[in-house]
């Protein structure tokens, strides 16, 4: 993995994980991240390095090489923040105590098939996307 990208581990089966991967591509302007799913090789390895429990974290993870990784809203936040421009006032958000935050959070992953529905595998990106996903 290119050491200036940050990474987005995401739950390949969930239709609301791939919605938001979409939802980035399209904003991610500078080029910023690289995609995995959890359950890729690729994804279980760098959960395994990161020592990270996936029966308590199993919908976002963002990984910011060299620096730390980052859960569920805090995750969400970091990476809005990073379109730039009005998306910067995300970081409004992190007043909220993360106890708050990650409980919305964890109602909406607990749900989520439900809500928005599960894929039989993980997304296969189009070609031209093929280079942002790893493994």
């Amino acid at each position: 993995m290119e050491d200036n990208k940050k990474l987005i581990l995401f739950d390949g089966v969930c239709n609301l994980c791939n919605g938001a991967v979409q939802f980035i591509i399209q904003r991610d302007k500078k080029d910023v991240f690289r995609y995995a799913a959890l359950q890729s090789e690729i994804g279980e390895k760098f959960i395994a390095e990161r020592g990270i429990d996936t029966s308590k974290v199993d919908s976002i993870i963002l990984i910011e090489p060299g620096v730390a990784y980052f859960v569920k809203s805090d995750a969400a936040l970091r990476i809005g923040q990073e379109f730039g421009g009005l998306w910067k006032a995300l970081a409004i958000f992190t007043w909220i105590p993360k106890v708050f935050r990650d409980a919305i959070y964890n109602l909406i992953a607990k749900n989520r098939y439900r809500w928005f529905g599960r894929k039989d595998a993980c997304m296969i990106p189009t070609p031209e996307l093929q280079a942002k996903f790893l493994g």
